[in-house]
């Protein structure tokens, strides 16, 4: 059967505060958890009001300590704001007191604003050096080497599992040539996913983590009894959307009737072309279109946003996607790795 993920942002809805929101993200977790969800992640973005998960390893901590099986992690950290020492004792750590559960996936990507990024005592050219700084990361969680004189602590040896994520070729190259796990950010980024697939299985080494490709694609589901209510339900998105095109980034806001008397005609192009691979509507609605998307792409594995501002109608869109679960064919893929 198909692995399917939750990507969260701790999104804080409006009307709501960030504790709200990180109370919201745990419920969230515990649920997805009793249906069979195959991961939990989290991401890094600093300076935003309507994101809590900027200290995203200690949300992931939060989470994984009040579940129990289902593995939790960060979608991802953005490496360039950190030294890899720093995560790989904090993703360490968590390792330690979760054995088995954590997920540590990269992006290259500062999440925020210049003004945020020199805020947060980094060089906006940090990025250049991604690539070493992946394999320095990777040593300080693998096997301390004889010689070897700065350890992790915790961090030696637990042997994280690393992703690579990203939304372009560099990214697919990257996880190609480690032999790492790979996830697109298809959900506000699709424009270049088929070629970063192919990249990336085409290209792939194997690795003593990976023996053959492997991707996780993401995507939005908004699920609902009707496609009316659901297109409802996924205005909070098309308005977040276009307020990002505006310059005025904010809490979640909440669903509206009538979306097309909030955008203008090019936030509406520019808004669906980034929300390209966004499943709204009612249950068989979200599996025909799902099934003709996992036959295009040959995801092995599919990691799903959903920033409802109603966290009932968020938990059970979650659901629902649980109950389509077992129609879904990733078997009539195309394009998938053997």
């Amino acid at each position: 059967m198909l692995p399917i993920s939750v990507l969260d942002l701790a999104h804080v809805p409006e009307g709501s505060t960030p504790a709200d929101a990180l109370r919201n993200t745990l419920e969230l977790a515990r649920h997805v958890e009793t249906l069979g969800y195959e991961r939990f992640w989290l991401a890094e973005h600093h300076n935003m009001v309507g994101i809590a998960s900027a200290a995203t390893s200690v949300v992931i901590g939060y989470v994984a300590a009040h579940t129990t099986k289902i593995r939790v992690g960060a979608g991802g950290i953005m490496l360039p704001n950190h030294s890899p020492m720093v995560i790989a004792e904090q993703f360490g750590t968590l390792a330690t007191l979760f054995p088995g559960r954590i997920d540590l996936g990269l992006g290259r990507a500062p999440g925020t604003d210049q003004r945020t990024l020199r805020a947060l005592r980094r060089d906006p050219n940090s990025a250049d050096t991604f690539p070493q700084d992946v394999l320095e990361l990777q040593a300080l969680l693998g096997p301390v080497q004889p010689g070897q004189v700065v350890q992790a602590v915790p961090g030696s040896d637990t042997n994280v599992p690393l992703w690579i994520l990203g939304s372009s070729l560099f990214g697919a190259q990257l996880a190609a040539m480690l032999g790492l796990p790979y996830g697109f950010a298809s959900h506000f980024a699709p424009d270049a996913l088929m070629q970063a697939l192919q990249v990336y299985r085409a290209k792939f080494q194997p690795s003593p983590q990976l023996s053959k490709p492997y991707a996780i694609v993401g995507v939005n589901v908004f699920l609902a009894d009707t496609d009316l209510e659901a297109q409802y339900l996924f205005t909070s998105v098309q308005q977040t959307f276009a307020n990002m095109f505006r310059g005025a980034r904010g809490k979640l806001p909440a669903p509206i009737d009538d979306i097309e008397t909030y955008w203008s005609p090019m936030e509406k192009m520019q808004a669906e072309r980034m929300l390209a691979c966004s499943f709204v509507g009612s249950a068989d609605t979200v599996t025909e279109k799902l099934n003709r998307f996992l036959a295009q792409t040959g995801a092995d594995e599919l990691m799903v946003a959903s920033a409802m501002h109603d966290p009932a109608a968020r938990q059970r869109s979650y659901s629902m996607l649980s109950e389509i679960r077992p129609a879904l064919n990733p078997s009539t893929a195309l394009f998938k790795a053997s």
